[in-house]
């Protein structure tokens, strides 16, 4: 494949960049394509003004190369804990470990390797009336077991940019459906279990929300991501479902101690 286009558009910075993107994920040999499911359970908890806690209970399941059913292999089983600080209106600040259960996934040769995850992550919101405007910058260090049964340390660094659309409504509240648009690009390091590729992957989501309550929400998208490997190029395509609770002990406690008492008989 020549490259004497893509040369031709430099002629900026912002021509550089897009040449750049554009030369690190040409298609050089054979692309496998797979449908999955992504599930994952969401607990929030208010600790302070400044501070709030977060559980993700989460799991994967794929297509393979004999089967196109979406639920043919249990590829992936999670379990993360966040920790949120909000500096200010604008910016939160987060943190979390976790642990991957990498039993059957695609993506680094369909072998097991547990996962020890840990990241630092600061997500800009810009407030319009009518919408929200974020960008997510993180930093992740991966710690994954490869082929040869050793644990490499993966250094991977991800930048998103999410658009939320309220439907039926100017704000996001209990009863409103919103719209969900997001782009994300991965860059990592290159090592044995994840390949050498410096460009990861591209992950373009787009899907719908509603809000049951303030503190119960539900998330239905679909997520398309392009992998960009020296033998085998890999395209996701994935229906992503996500259940958010927030301080779901404290308004079950809340019920509970404001239950309204049953009338006597006489």
């Amino acid at each position: 494949m020549s490259l004497k286009p893509v040369y031709k558009i430099i002629f900026n910075k912002r021509s550089l960049i897009v040449a750049v993107l554009f030369t690190a994920t040409i298609n050089y040999g054979q692309t496998t394509k797979y449908n999955q499911f992504w599930g994952e359970v969401q607990f929030n908890r208010t600790l302070s003004e400044k501070w709030s806690t977060e559980l993700n209970i989460g799991t994967s399941y794929s297509s393979t190369e004999s089967s196109p059913n979406i639920f043919d292999e249990n590829t992936q089983r999670s379990l993360r804990g966040w920790a949120h600080y909000y500096l200010s209106p604008r910016w939160k600040l987060s943190s979390f470990a976790a642990f991957y259960n990498n039993k059957d996934v695609p993506e680094i040769g369909q072998f097991q390797s547990p996962e020890w995850r840990f990241a630092l992550q600061g997500i800009y919101y810009f407030h319009k009336t009518g919408y929200t405007l974020s960008t997510r910058l993180r930093t992740e260090l991966r710690h994954m077991k490869n082929q040869d049964d050793t644990f490499e340390n993966v250094l991977r660094y991800r930048q998103q940019i999410k658009y939320i659309k309220p439907i039926n409504s100017k704000i996001l509240r209990e009863g409103v459906v919103y719209a969900i648009a997001s782009d994300e690009l991965f860059f990592k390091s290159g090592t044995k279990v994840t390949g050498q590729s410096f460009f990861d992957r591209n992950r373009l989501n787009i899907g719908a929300g509603y809000l049951f309550t303030e503190d119960t929400q539900i998330e239905l998208t679909y997520a398309n991501e392009y992998l960009p490997r020296n033998d085998n190029n890999q395209i996701v395509n994935a229906v992503s479902l996500t259940l958010t609770f927030n301080n779901l002990l404290k308004n079950i406690d809340k019920k509970i101690l404001h239950k309204p008492e049953a009338p006597h008989e006489d």
